[in-house]
């Protein structure tokens, strides 16, 4: 067996209550009371609250796939492999006892569990192999959701669509409780076990969930059990009396957590989330203003002025390791012509849509995928892009109509606008910097002759009810964002733009609708290769869907995070949010 001496990874799907993931980061996410220096000098105790403009997607680990749904992940589970603040780009064992082994032929891969983990109430026994095994075959099932199967799919026996009920996988093998081995159809075992830092490994017990998951959808979502150093609060049957959607998440201590088994310091007793404080300003004010408060997302573009020029020592600018950006929905017309999405590309101002996120502050103006720092991002063109394509490069970040124009009128528009009867439906979230965004967005393509429908919901449900679910035809997701799972460009462009991952049921993260045989050939040989040839073939397909005019990238995120002045913040790079188990109070 060869020994993986340095594997790396990182988180998902990102919304507006944040992004997740690394990438350009190894640390510079936290203040100066980051990582260890942190935990040295932290005080334990009291009870924080957070301000969130929206819920998380999913409590089920086997389904959640949104930053602000992992933050309550890491704190309240643990994955076979997680993130220490103060590295975003290499993982560290929390569930797994050491670092992942991966044969010779990369084909198998095997990992040791820490003895003497134990759940929550009301399961309260110890962690065992076979549950790491059952995660993974639920995760598969129509009834749970997992969104992310194209990491996974490679196991032997893996289904390649969602099952009904949950099925054994053949390739998962359990030779003791604390041993769980992965067989692989295919020699990609590095990048798979970069994939264990995924919320799909963390261990569900079996005997618990199963009557759960015997339903459609399954309700194990709000019967989680759980593993890490906090809980949310459940009462003797285990269902989550402290998980109210659409209004608050109370997290408390575990109390069978064992601190001898976890890196972690988890200083403060317990949090409630409110997740119901949709107004920016309103949220903002209290936090900066308040005690023991924490601010989930990018406080809108006034009030990250004032942070900047007054207040600096209350918020954390992280570098989320993903891009934002506005995708164009290729099955909807006119969005099926090509060249009216180029034309779309060229005339759109992605700096107007930055200024209204906050402008320079939140993150520099894209020019293709891959962002700063991150694998493949010079092979990419680095900053300048991709200068022979010109409806899209550094050239036009305030649009270029005359580039449009020329695109308009090769779509079949003489008048060198859009000119057809089309309505656009484009969908929003309900709450600043978000809202700002869909509204630059509409007026972006109202300038060029689109006749648009702007419909604004809450945050979470801008992804769950519209842009995931191909049958509502969004035209564009007015708020999507993207941030690694793991540091690698196969997590950054693969989930988005892979065609064959395209779930017309719910759920689907290709919001563009791309399916393009090319791209999913690229993808497919690129998995495959290693070093720098590796880094160029994702290059070159970052450049293959800039050139399908797909969607419009148009910043290299950064995450804002505020804090009450009395309290130590910390965040996680890897998420490009407050870190739940670091935070302290002063």
């Amino acid at each position: 067996m060869l020994v993986v001496l340095a594997f790396v990874i990182a988180a998902c799907g990102g919304d507006d209550n944040n992004s997740s993931s690394t990438g350009s980061t190894s640390g510079a996410a936290a203040d100066s009371n980051n990582g260890k220096t942190a935990d040295a000098a932290a005080r334990k105790g009291g009870t924080v609250t957070m301000l969130a403009a929206s819920d998380v997607d999913y409590v089920d680990p086997g389904h959640t796939y949104y930053t602000f749904g992992e933050m309550v992940t890491l704190a309240t589970n643990r994955p076979l492999y997680s993130f220490k603040p103060d590295d975003a780009n290499k993982p560290v064992p929390d569930l797994a006892d050491g670092e992942p082994q991966i044969s010779a032929d990369k084909e198998t891969v095997t990992v040791r569990i820490k003895p003497g983990i134990k759940y929550a109430p009301p399961v309260n026994r110890a962690v065992k192999s076979a549950d790491v095994k059952y995660a993974f075959e639920r995760f598969f099932s129509v009834n749970v959701g997992g969104q992310y199967a194209t990491y996974f799919n490679m196991i032997k026996g893996a289904p390649q669509k969602p099952t009904t009920g949950v099925k054994p996988i053949s390739g998962i093998e359990t030779p003791d409780d604390q041993t769980i081995v992965f067989h692989l159809t295919r020699p990609t075992g590095v990048p798979f076990s970069a994939a264990l830092v995924m919320p799909i490994s963390v261990p569900v017990p079996e005997e618990y969930a199963k009557p759960f998951d015997a339903r459609n959808p399954s309700t194990y979502n709000t019967h989680v059990a759980f593993t890490g150093p906090y809980m949310i609060k459940n009462n003797a049957s285990g269902s989550l009396t402290g998980y109210k959607p659409g209004k608050s998440i109370t997290i408390v201590r575990n109390p069978n957590w064992d601190a001898k088994t976890d890196y972690r310091p988890a200083n403060v007793d317990g949090y409630l989330l409110r997740t119901n404080a949709t107004d920016a300003n309103v949220s903002a004010r209290q936090v900066i203003d308040g005690n023991s408060m924490l601010l989930d997302t990018n406080p809108p573009a006034n009030i990250l002025k004032e942070l900047v020029t007054k207040t600096k020592d209350q918020y954390l600018s992280v570098p989320s390791g993903g891009y934002r950006y506005f995708p164009l929905n290729l099955e909807v017309r006119p969005f099926d012509n090509i060249n009216v999405r180029k034309a779309v590309m060229a005339g759109f101002s992605r700096n107007a849509a930055r200024l209204a996120r906050g402008g320079k502050y939140v993150g520099d103006i894209a020019t293709h995928w891959l962002p700063p720092n991150f694998p493949g991002f010079d092979q990419a063109g680095g900053y300048k892009g991709f200068p022979d394509i010109d409806f899209f490069n550094a050239n036009n970040e305030d649009g270029d109509m005359t580039v449009a124009a020329k695109y308009f009128k090769a779509a079949g528009y003489p008048s060198g606008r859009y000119t057809g009867s089309e309505q656009l439906l484009v969908v929003g979230a309900n709450a600043d910097p978000g809202k700002a965004q869909a509204e630059v967005a509409t007026a972006q393509l109202q300038k060029m002759g689109f006749r648009v429908r702007l419909r604004l919901v809450p945050q979470d449900a801008v992804y769950t009810d519209w842009c995931q679910v191909p049958s509502k035809r969004v035209a564009m997701c007015g708020g999507a964002g993207w941030f690694k799972d793991f540091a690698d460009p196969q997590s950054m462009l693969e989930p988005v733009f892979k065609g064959s991952n395209i779930n017309r049921q719910s759920g689907n993260i290709n919001y563009s609708m791309l399916n393009d045989p090319k791209v999913d050939a690229a993808m497919n040989k690129a998995a495959l290769a290693a070093g720098d040839d590796r880094l160029r073939q994702w290059a070159a397909i970052d450049k293959m869907i800039i050139e399908d005019a797909a969607g419009i990238p148009f910043i290299w995120d950064k995450t804002t995070l505020v804090r009450s002045k009395n309290i130590v913040g910390v965040a996680n790079p890897y998420i490009a949010l407050w870190d739940l188990s670091y935070i302290s109070i002063k």
